[in-house]
């Protein structure tokens, strides 16, 4: 867990996938993870998935401007297409600044 500053923007998406093609829909998911991680103003990502196919990821970035250009990667675009056609039953995006952020850990 990391506490995230105050004025990152997070993009929440959450999605139910197919079970189509998994193998192929982990490793996209890896390269997408990697390829973002490369991007100017990247600040992280979470991520989680249930055995029902809900998955959510939080991505998390410097500012609008560097989620927008994210969106706008050409890799990145190509698998969200590839994604509507094959590993997606439905999903949806939410966009927003973060305000604060805690912690907690066991100690």
């Amino acid at each position: 867990m990391v506490q995230r500053p105050a004025g990152e923007i997070a993009v929440i998406f959450v999605s139910d996938v197919t079970g189509t093609d998994s193998d192929g829909y982990e490793a996209a998911a890896a390269a997408m993870g990697a390829l973002a991680a490369c991007q100017p103003g990247y600040r992280g990502i979470d991520s989680a998935r249930g055995g029902d196919g809900r998955g959510i990821t939080v991505s998390y970035w410097a500012d609008e401007a560097a989620a927008v250009a994210w969106r706008k990667n050409a890799e990145h675009a190509a698998i969200r297409e590839r994604g509507r056609g094959v590993w997606y039953k439905s999903y949806s995006l939410h966009v927003a600044r973060v305000e604060r952020s805690y912690d907690w850990q066991k100690p």
